[in-house]
């Protein structure tokens, strides 16, 4: 995976948007997801590939002031925005190592999905752009080669406490809306998401990430 500009947004900073110093496993389970998705699996990221040096950049930009609902009407943001400040990734380049899992109600050995998985990425499909944090910064990927894993970058480094992905758990009483799948399907339900944080730390350019 590459593109010019990334936005992997750390939560604790509420006002002013910064990036992480490397993609998250969520948001690399996202780009996968991009590529391919089924209700019956689920994407295990295992390996995070460091290809080029962390570079940051600031861009300015107008945002939504208000939260899209769906029970409101439309924003316009040309009425509702404010400026804001953003520390973001430039020149970014990543390989994506990551196991398929498959959900219970599976009917399919993983091979099939494999297979599918690899036949997409190596003709440049995708069911929706993927993209680098941010909508507006496209990504673009390709398989990799052995070149390619050579090039990963000899760093070292402690990246403190990085989000690994949110947990999303049913709840009537919970404040979002998520879809569930099962043997019958999927349904709408009530319920509460979870951010879930590790110790990230790059090892020789690799990040490695726990399963759980």
């Amino acid at each position: 995976m590459w593109g010019p500009l990334a936005c992997f947004t750390r939560p604790e900073l509420k006002v002013e948007r910064a990036s992480y110093d490397l993609i998250t496993p969520s948001a690399a389970e996202n780009l996968l997801s991009a590529i391919f998705w089924k209700p019956e699996i689920r994407y295990q990221v295992t390996e995070i590939h460091l290809l080029k040096p962390v570079q940051f950049t600031r861009l300015s930009r107008n945002e939504l002031k208000s939260r899209q609902m769906p029970d409101r009407g439309p924003l316009y943001i040309t009425r509702d925005h404010t400026p804001r400040s953003s520390l973001i990734l430039q020149d970014v380049e990543y390989i994506i190592k990551a196991n398929v899992e498959l959900q219970p109600h599976a009917t399919e050995g993983p091979g099939k999905y494999v297979g599918i998985f690899t036949e997409r990425v190596q003709t440049g499909r995708s069911y929706h752009s993927p993209f680098l944090g941010l909508r507006e910064f496209p990504a673009f990927f390709a398989p990799p080669t052995p070149e390619d894993y050579a090039r990963t970058l000899p760093v070292t480094q402690d990246l403190g406490r990085m989000l690994l992905r949110m947990r999303f758990d049913e709840d009537p009483q919970g404040t979002f809306t998520f879809r569930k799948f099962g043997p019958d399907g999927g349904r709408t339900v009530r319920g509460r998401a979870t951010p879930l944080f590790f110790h990230a730390s790059l090892e020789n350019g690799v990040l490695h990430v726990p399963e759980r």
